[in-house]
């Protein structure tokens, strides 16, 4: 099969051709993959910022994936040949702690697609029944696979959030890339906070608009603006897509007291005395993919035609460009490699 492999860190992606996968359990399943999105992750891994994860190479990258079943172990009970799938990346047991507690993502036995064992910048992939969600009827793979990694942490992220997304409060959302503008618009859907989108690109805040911003701001003065905007108060919640040591300090600057500030993009390091923090009753949190119902809830929302994912497809023989752009910001939505294709669209 042909896949799109790392041999070693800080260097481009190699086309290779691999033996296809072979199912080496009665529960896993080998998916014929159809798209596969392309995400800041696979940057990092490539950078060899992701050892922490398990990653090793060589490595096939690609950890939001989406196709269909192309053949089933013995105990398999829950999808068939044919079945169009989406992957949730972290493999789980079901049998630890936090699996048992619903927080699969912490499965003590945590394996990720794309990372630590071989992922969808190939034609097939093998992965754990437990991985799958079925997709609804009439729901493409191509044009839902990055939810298996944009859409799960933007929905993670505000679902933790939605109970203080209240009428009459102010949510920043920093960053409308691939994951935020997913974000923009379950803020929508889980909350009634009033929205403000920033982004230095104008595509992106563009697209902030199109899908419901009440507020898009440039960066720049955002800080001031926010304070503004607000009357002085701050943003209640403020959503951090981008994750730098600016967009850090500034996220912590427009807070209101009692705010909530959530780290969604990483890469920086946030610095906030605790005094502070404790004087204005301010909490940060972090946020790791999310739960595998995580996905499957979001997939209900996006069958329904209530969330708008916005791709652009490419043929899998493109990674190395595709990665380049991404790493200049030159990608509105999310970018999907497809491995069967020699076009794009």
């Amino acid at each position: 099969m042909k896949a799109a492999l790392l041999h070693d860190y800080h260097q481009e992606l190699e086309l290779v051709d691999l033996p296809v996968p072979e199912l080496t359990r009665p529960d896993q399943v080998l998916v014929k993959i159809a798209g596969a999105g392309v995400c800041a992750t696979d940057l990092h891994a490539i950078e060899g910022l992701m050892e922490a994860a398990g990653m090793e190479v060589p490595r096939v990258l690609g950890h939001e994936n989406a196709g269909h079943v192309e053949a089933v172990g013995d105990l398999i009970s829950t999808v068939g040949e044919g079945d169009a799938v989406l992957i949730y990346p972290p493999h789980s047991c079901g049998l630890c702690v936090p699996c048992r507690r619903g927080n699969d993502m912490h499965c003590v036995r945590h394996e990720f697609v794309g990372l630590s064992v071989n992922g969808g910048f190939a034609e097939y992939v093998v992965v754990p029944e437990r991985s799958l969600v079925k997709l609804p009827d009439g729901v493409d793979p191509i044009a839902v696979a990055p939810h298996a990694d944009a859409g799960i942490t933007a929905y993670h992220a505000v679902r933790r959030l939605a109970p203080l997304a209240l009428p009459g409060s102010t949510a920043v959302l920093i960053g409308v890339g691939g994951v935020g503008h997913i974000a923009l618009q379950l803020l929508r859907e889980l909350g009634s906070s009033s929205l403000i989108a920033v982004d230095p690109n104008a595509q992106r805040r563009d697209l902030a608009g199109e899908l419901g911003a009440d507020t898009v701001l440039d960066t720049g003065k955002v800080v001031e603006e926010v304070r503004e905007i607000t009357g002085g108060a701050g943003a209640d919640l403020v959503l951090d897509f981008v994750g730098t040591d600016a967009t850090h300090a500034e996220g912590m600057e427009m807070l209101a007291r009692n705010g909530t500030y959530s780290i969604i993009g990483y890469g920086g390091t946030l610095s906030v005395p605790s005094g502070a923090m404790v004087g204005q009753e301010q909490s940060a949190v972090a946020n790791l993919v999310g739960r595998w119902t995580d996905l499957w809830e979001l997939i209900q929302l996006h069958g329904e035609g209530r969330i708008t994912l916005k791709t652009e497809t490419h043929p899998l023989d493109e990674v190395n460009e595709v990665l380049g752009r991404l790493r200049e910001g030159d990608i509105t939505g999310r970018a999907v490699l497809l491995p069967h294709s020699n076009g794009a669209s």
